[in-house]
């Protein structure tokens, strides 16, 4: 009872930190609560015991993507362009796209369901074959690093590119700031040989 309340609780504020994200056009304000949703499906995911997605969500969605869209901020504008024609093509697509999601779902077996086909199957079979397999005592290990191996490199892959990523954007950034700082010194330089040609 007290794990539905929290799920519940979790989901009404994703959902209203999406829709605070669709309705503000201060993009610094945008990023900051794009990293709250991220915390947010973070902890929905702990408390589904999906520890591993939680673990890389808060790592790239809450952390690295942040430090990427503020950099992006940085070098372009802090506020939204307003567009005059507004189309509700986008918002259409966004509910098909959800209303098949969630019918998508519905054959799905409810969550922690004993009779389910990964509790049946795959469960029974990591359990009981993969020490003898794999020959690590533990199993979560196994599963990440020998069953779902690909799987771990893709997310430490993703997490590798959002780091490279990171440190380009900063690079440029400080190259940029150096470059300004240069203008405004020559900027200030020429201003001071103008004036004291008009004083002379």
């Amino acid at each position: 009872m007290i794990e539905t309340l929290i799920n519940i609780a979790l989901f009404a504020m994703l959902i209203t930190t999406a829709f605070a994200i669709v309705r503000m056009d201060h993009l610094f304000g945008v990023v900051m609560l794009s990293g709250v949703f991220s915390l947010l499906s973070a902890m929905l995911f702990v408390t589904l015991d999906a520890v591993d997605v939680a673990f890389t969500e808060a790592a790239v969605g809450a952390g690295i993507s942040t430090v990427l869209m503020l950099g992006t901020i940085a070098l372009t504008a802090r506020r939204e362009k307003r567009v005059n024609n507004r189309t509700f093509v986008p918002m259409l697509v966004c509910v098909v796209t959800g209303a098949v999601l969630i019918y998508g779902t519905l054959d799905m077996p409810n969550f922690g369901d004993p009779n389910a086909p990964a509790q049946i199957h795959v469960a029974p079979a990591y359990l009981n074959d993969s020490i003898e397999e794999i020959d690590v005592p533990n199993v979560v290990t196994s599963i990440l690093a020998s069953y779902r191996g690909y799987d771990t490199m893709g997310e430490t892959a993703v997490v590798f590119t959002a780091g490279i990523g990171v440190m380009l954007i900063l690079s440029g950034l400080r190259h940029r700031r150096h470059s300004l700082r240069q203008r405004l010194r020559l900027e200030s330089r020429r201003r001071r040989k103008l004036a004291k040609r008009g004083q002379t």
